[in-house]
């Protein structure tokens, strides 16, 4: 089946539920995505199960997807082992109170998924009945996967990406860089910036005030060269020392060799 017909085959199937389908990712990569009322989550996912076409016999995952202010995206992928399709299931719940029924009695699968999507952005699945911590330590407090939430590991000390190559620590020439996951200064809280992790004291709320940059000598401009320094004279105090020339002539040696020399030795020194 084409991902069009399955989306058409699970609307058929959910009638006369409301339900939207759509087709994402393109080519081989292309899957049926169909939108579904949070009330019948459970019911889009068993009769993709127990459909004798659809056959989505296979649980992949399930997650989420936080879309501000209009709430969650809970997303669960399956797949057929005999038809060879998959399916995206998706429902929105609000953000004031995220919760959607666990889908862990059709796919026994789910249980390990729904309990990271809980604890990473709290929503909650009733009917799970085992939604305890599965990543994160028990003291940790609020949810990483969440825009909002801000890493304040980033937060707390420079982040080493804000230093591009050839970039000084004061920020050189180039733009400040935030790290991810740190919103601009101002946007949310009171807690000044740090120096060097975001764009050091930009926004109202301003931040560490960063070292000054250094001052760098100015470039000469193509083809001008500084004037070369002029060497100093030399003195006339003193003789000057002795040159080639002064050291007198070399000692030529014999014609004869060292033995001539021997001989002349022998016999008093006379030819």
């Amino acid at each position: 089946m084409t991902p069009e017909e399955v989306g058409q085959r699970m609307v058929a199937l959910l009638a006369p539920v409301e339900v939207t389908p759509s087709v994402s990712g393109g080519q081989a990569h292309a899957r049926a995505t169909v939108d579904v009322p949070p009330v019948n989550w459970p019911d889009a996912l068993r009769a993709a199960r127990d459909d004798a076409e659809l056959a989505c016999d296979y649980f992949d995952w399930l997650s989420a997807v936080d879309e501000l202010a209009e709430g969650f995206d809970v997303v669960a992928h399956l797949w057929s082992t005999t038809r060879r399709h998959g399916l995206l299931l998706r429902t929105r719940v609000p953000r004031e109170s995220p919760a959607v029924a666990s889908v862990v009695g059709v796919y026994p699968g789910a249980a390990w998924h729904e309990r990271e999507t809980h604890e990473m952005f709290g929503i909650d699945f009733p009917g799970h009945g085992g939604l305890a911590p599965l990543l994160l330590p028990p003291e940790f407090e609020g949810h990483p996967l969440r825009k909002e939430f801000v890493l304040a590991s980033r937060v707390a000390k420079p982040w080493p990406g804000a230093k591009e190559p050839g970039e000084s620590e004061a920020g050189g020439g180039r733009r400040p860089i935030r790290p991810p996951g740190v919103p601009a200064p101002g946007e949310w809280g009171t807690t000044p910036t740090p120096a060097g992790a975001g764009g050091v004291g930009e926004g109202p709320r301003g931040g560490t005030p960063a070292r000054p940059a250094r001052e760098r000598p100015a470039r000469p401009a193509p083809g001008a060269r500084p004037p070369r320094t002029a060497r100093p004279a030399p003195t006339t105090d003193g003789p000057a020392p002795p040159g080639p020339a002064a050291a007198g002539p070399a000692a030529r040696p014999s014609p004869e060799g060292p033995a001539a020399s021997e001989r002349s030795g022998d016999d008093g020194g006379t030819p």
